[in-house]
């Protein structure tokens, strides 16, 4: 029996490591383009700017590519069950442990993209991976990956968030797949562990411009005062919201040998942050998404920590 271009590519992408591969009709998403021009206008995108950028855009994946006809989601397993070892030491987020993903995961696209030419023909398309005005929560909860929780990252029931999202938008039919349901219920554990109040009281609504991983990763200026003593010591994201969730009790070590931390990150105590040089940022984060602070940008959250003590 011969095998459907949707079996075809969804096939492959398995083959390549992503965990999950849903498909999607490309299409103008009217109902999250009210939320994002709602959440824009209240602010909370912050000092991120682009955000505001492309608009059209973003909620129309055939602005970005002529003649899109389907939105592929895929999602990939970072899950890192190995922590620092020194409970006192500034914190990371287990996303930034290993190599920088955008790299990872877009040469593996460009894999399935040069597959798709091979078995199936010209079909024209682009990859994305956190890069490009695409509201791939929101597209990947279209495919069936699972739901926007109430922190709003996206679960996937019996696997949990730990997962980098990524995107083919290709001018080839595919079979679509439906979204499932909300398992949130009434848990209320992110919005009740949120260190800054970052999540709305009823869920589904993050304050960008209050969130950690906001103040440690995009904020490029002096941090706020007013957070001083709020950052549960993360110096560089925050992953207290993943933690809190229920459902990531199923989340699984990831297998991605890029995605492991360099010999020493985790073993660095709190005083070897505290003096960290340039040269062992260098080494440690050799390209790591840790980089996009800069050296300086770290030191700014690690002495922010030190004088909440």
């Amino acid at each position: 029996m011969k095998k459907t271009n949707t079996h075809i590519v969804k096939e492959k992408a398995y083959e390549l490591g992503f965990s999950f591969v849903g498909v999607s009709k490309a299409r103008e998403l009217t109902q999250e383009a009210k939320r994002l021009e709602q959440w824009l206008n209240q602010g909370m995108h912050g000092k991120m700017h682009y955000m505001a950028n492309h608009f059209e855009k973003r909620i129309d994946p055939r602005k970005l590519v002529e003649g899109a006809k389907t939105v592929v989601t895929l999602l990939y397993n970072y899950h890192q069950t190995e922590t620092q070892t020194d409970p006192t030491a500034p914190k990371i987020s287990q996303y930034a442990y290993g190599k920088d993903y955008h790299k990872i995961i877009k040469q593996k696209l460009r894999h399935l993209m040069e597959y798709i030419h091979e078995e199936i023909g010209a079909v024209e398309g682009r990859c994305f991976v956190d890069s490009a005005p695409v509201l791939e929560r929101d597209w990947a909860k279209h495919s069936g990956a699972g739901w926007v929780g109430k922190n709003t990252l996206l679960i996937t029931k019996g696997q949990g968030s730990y997962f980098f999202l990524a995107e083919l938008i290709i001018d080839l039919e595919l079979e679509e797949d439906g979204p499932i349901k909300d398992y949130c219920g009434r848990c209320t554990r992110c919005i009740d562990a949120c260190p800054t109040d970052a999540i709305h009281p009823d869920g589904y609504w993050v304050d960008g411009s209050k969130c950690i991983s906001y103040f440690t990763i995009e904020l490029k200026e002096e941090l706020p005062v007013d957070m001083r003593g709020k950052f549960d010591n993360w110096m560089f994201g925050c992953d207290v919201c993943q933690q809190v969730c229920p459902w990531n009790r199923f989340a699984q070590q990831h297998t991605e040998p890029a995605f492991e931390p360099h010999p020493d990150l985790l073993s660095m105590t709190k005083q070897d942050w505290e003096e960290i040089t340039e040269d062992v940022f260098r080494k440690v984060f050799q390209k790591s998404a840790v980089k996009r602070t800069k050296f300086s940008g770290l030191v700014r959250n690690i002495n922010f920590l030190k004088d909440e003590e």
